[in-house]
Order: C-alpha cells, then structure tokens, then sequence
C-alpha cells in the first residue's frame, strides 16, 4: 500500500540519499531531485529521478506540477528558500525540512558564531532542549540563516505543516566535510601521536544520516509544525572518536592532552573541538514521533572509515574534500606544527 507522493530536494547529497531510501522502504513513491538529476545505486529502481535547480525561478514550481503528500527539503537556508516552499503550500501536503543544531544561543546569546571569539564559548544546558532561545535571524552567517528558514516556515502555521530537524554533526558515507576524516587520515598516514585540545573531552553531538533519515521517516508520517533535535543515542568525547577510529583501523595512537585552547597555529584543534559540550535532548522526537535510533556511533563506523580510506585512495585530501578544505582550512593536516608542537612538549617547554 502506497503511503503518497513524496518529493526529496537535494536527493543525492549525503541526506536526501539516506532519505529516499527510508521513504521509499516505508510505501512512499518517491521523486528524487538534484541539480544533476543523478540516482544512487542503492535506489529501488521505481524511484523517479529528476534534474532540478530549485534557484532557478519558477523551476520547483513547474516540476511539482499536482503537487506532493510531502516533500523532503535537505538543502534549505534562509528566507529565500522558505518562501519558495509557503508560497507552493497549495501543493505540498507537509514538509521535512533540515536545520541545524547550530541555530541555538546560550542564556548570554552566544551561538556557534562566536565559538572562537576570546571569551566567547557559548555554555549551553546539557542537554540542549528545543526550547533554547536562538541566535536573531539574519542573513550574515550559516547559523542565522537557518533560523531565518525556521521562522518564515513555522509562520505558515497549518496552511504548510513542517518538520525542522535542527540536525548534529552529521557523519556517514557521502559526507562532503567528513569530520572523521581527521582520525581516519592520521591513522593512514602513520601518525603515533595526536593532540587534543580541552584535554579530548569536547562533546559535540553527532548524528549519523540513518538516524536522520529514520527521523525524516517518521516525521512524513505524522506532519506538523515542530522543531526537533537530531542526534545519536550517544554524544562521545572527540578522544572516544579517535579511539573507536584506531579500533576499526586496528591501530593505537597516543593522545597528548592540552589543558586548553587550540593555539592559533590549529595544533589541538580538531572538527568536534569546543570549550563547552554540545548535547542535544532527543526527548521530544521520542514523544512526539515514537523515535528509536536506528544505530550508534560506534556501529556506524566501519562503513563511514571504509567510505573515507576509499575516497583517499590515489588523491589527496584537498582533492577528495574540497568542501572540508573549505570549512577548515590546510591547518587540519599541518604535522610540521604538530611535530614542532611536540618537540617542545617533550622537552617540558
């Protein structure tokens, strides 16, 4: 029995994957659209599979055409991209919209954007309810843009019922800035050693993308206007991912513990490093939606480690994550620094 039509922008990135097939698993009939208009190979062949630049004026509109019980949007930010949806609510039954966990303030209002500013590390309660004030809306920033999207979207009330899941650090096969990438190459490059900053106890909650397609699942099933968190069963310190990263390379590293910040050459820094943890309570999506975890963060790893030493093979990592380059920079990947770093650590300097 079918469930309905369901739409999926932003069908071949690393969520809108995962969330077809959950959709697709579940009865829905699903249209895959992405810019190239691709198909994964794990897809069920009914999938329907189309090209669609959602920029382009007019173009989700002509390709909705009736319309759909629901539509998946992966690719959402901003203002923009909220209107496009309202303004189509005549044709979409519900909708599924991602956010981010990074929309969220601290009791002084700071957020994610002022995480590297001196004395600017947002404390958050752990964990992190959905009703935590957010950062204002605006335009300036990743974070503000998405509580721009939140707001427009959530305006339209019961004329576009919608699901914002203000999603963890994603990880999983597919990942355009695959954080684990930082253990996954030091591992491979024969790295003994590794520094961690805030002594490898920064807490920055991840969600593997089955998870939040098991949430985008469950969602489509029971519209409404809500926002909930997306996080993994569990939320492990950055030096418990490196440990888990050795055990699925069947490696061991030495972690050398720095009491504090990262210096400003990057040596301690890693993907997941914070002052302060970032927890998110799952409560409301286990109330409100029924939702369990389809797995963990530790037995989602050998797939995503397996997918990274793939991808590395024969380039280098500017290459094969020029997205991760991006969003952090060479300093990720200075050894020369951490060898110097070292040096002087062992010296007692």
């Amino acid at each position: 029995m079918s469930m309905g039509s369901a739409w999926v922008l932003g069908a071949t990135g690393q969520i809108g994957r995962a969330a077809v097939r959950a959709l697709v698993e579940d009865g829905w009939e699903v249209t895959a659209a992405s810019r190239g208009g691709g198909r994964d190979e794990r897809w069920d062949g009914a999938v329907r599979a189309v090209a669609l630049d959602r920029n382009e004026d007019g173009a989700l509109a002509a390709a909705l055409g009736d319309g759909c019980d629901v539509l998946v949007d992966a690719v959402a930010y901003g203002a923009d991209h909220a209107r496009q949806l309202t303004g189509l609510a005549d044709r979409i039954g519900s909708a599924v919209v991602i956010s981010s966990g990074a929309v969220y303030a601290d009791e002084q209002g700071r957020g994610f954007d002022t995480q590297d500013e001196p004395d600017g590390a947002p404390r958050y309660p752990v964990p992190i309810p959905e009703t935590q004030c957010t950062v204002p809306p605006g335009d300036a920033t990743y974070a503000t843009r998405k509580v721009r999207l939140e707001r427009e979207l959530l305006a339209a009330g019961e004329a576009l019922p919608v699901t914002l899941l203000r999603a963890g650090a994603i990880h999983g096969p597919y990942c355009r800035s695959p954080r684990e990438l930082y253990f996954v190459k030091r591992v491979l490059d024969g790295r003994a050693r590794r520094v961690l900053a805030f002594g490898g106890a920064s807490r920055f909650h991840p969600v593997h993308v089955s998870n939040l397609a098991e949430l985008i699942r469950l969602s489509a099933r029971r519209p409404g206007s809500r926002v909930l968190n997306a996080g993994d069963p569990q939320a492990p310190t950055v030096a418990e991912i490196g440990e888990a990263v050795d055990a699925v390379l069947g490696r061991r590293t030495e972690d050398v513990l720095m009491a504090g910040a990262p210096g400003k050459d990057g040596v301690g820094s890693t993907p997941w490093t914070i002052a302060h943890p970032v927890v998110y309570d799952m409560a409301a999506a286990e109330r409100e939606l029924g939702y369990r975890p389809v797995t963990g963060y530790v037995e989602s790893l050998p797939e995503t480690v397996e997918w990274l030493a793939g991808r590395l093979e024969g380039r280098d990592w500017t290459e094969a994550f020029p997205v991760l380059l991006r969003s952090y920079g060479k300093q990720l990947f200075d050894y020369d620094a951490e060898d110097a770093w070292l040096e002087a650590y062992d010296r007692g300097a």
